[in-house]
């Protein structure tokens, strides 16, 4: 009984190691175009961009789309290769700092600032549309933005900001694309926005 026990043991343990491993997901960057340089005078002051807030669907990793409505689901075998609250406020950042107007920094920086920009993801998925060219899904990012005076606590600005972006075709890669120009007209209208509110506070 113990020489079987242990022929059976060793025939399980080689049977484990003939299981095929689990690929790794493909992880992918936010595709990012520098924004142009503003054609306005650099303003002196300091403006400080928080990590959006999101829901738990939206705080992860995973590249979410919506095949239909109010179905959400993510792409199998692709991430992005940061949370999608990270990923945005770094696009964030870099392009205000592509327009050069003002001085920029994220909430890890320990130096103070003089206005915050604080903001909640509400979506940052891309849908099928009924009217999609093709059957080509659309990336969508909704963020609602507020700009608030640090010294004052008092709120400057406040707007909801969303982009939609259609994708060229149904593979991950042509996706994520989409969602990277997304992001690109996101910073610049975010840019923009925060530019002229601050000018006149």
């Amino acid at each position: 009984m113990r020489r079987l026990a242990l022929l059976l043991l060793a025939s399980t343990l080689t049977a484990c190691t003939l299981l095929p491993e689990s690929e790794p997901p493909s992880l992918h960057l936010l595709p990012a175009t520098p924004l142009a340089p503003a054609q306005s005078a650099p303003l002196e002051a300091r403006l400080r961009v928080e990590t959006p807030q999101a829901p738990a669907l939206l705080s992860g990793a995973r590249i979410l789309v919506m095949p239909e409505p109010n179905r959400l689901q993510a792409y199998a075998g692709a991430r992005w290769s940061d949370r999608t609250p990270l990923l945005l406020r770094d696009r964030l950042v870099e392009g205000l700092r592509d327009r050069g107007r003002l001085h920029v920094q994220d909430d890890n920086s320990p130096l103070g600032a003089d206005v915050a920009l604080v903001s909640d993801l509400r979506a940052f998925h891309s849908v099928y549309p009924p009217a999609a060219a093709q059957g080509s899904p659309v990336a969508v990012i909704r963020l609602d933005a507020s700009l608030v005076d640090e010294s004052q606590r008092r709120l400057l600005a406040e707007r909801r900001f969303e982009v939609r972006e259609p994708s060229e075709g149904t593979a991950v890669a042509q996706v994520v694309e989409a969602f990277g120009r997304a992001a690109d007209e996101l910073a610049r209208a975010i840019a923009e926005w925060s530019e002229e509110a601050m000018a006149t506070r």
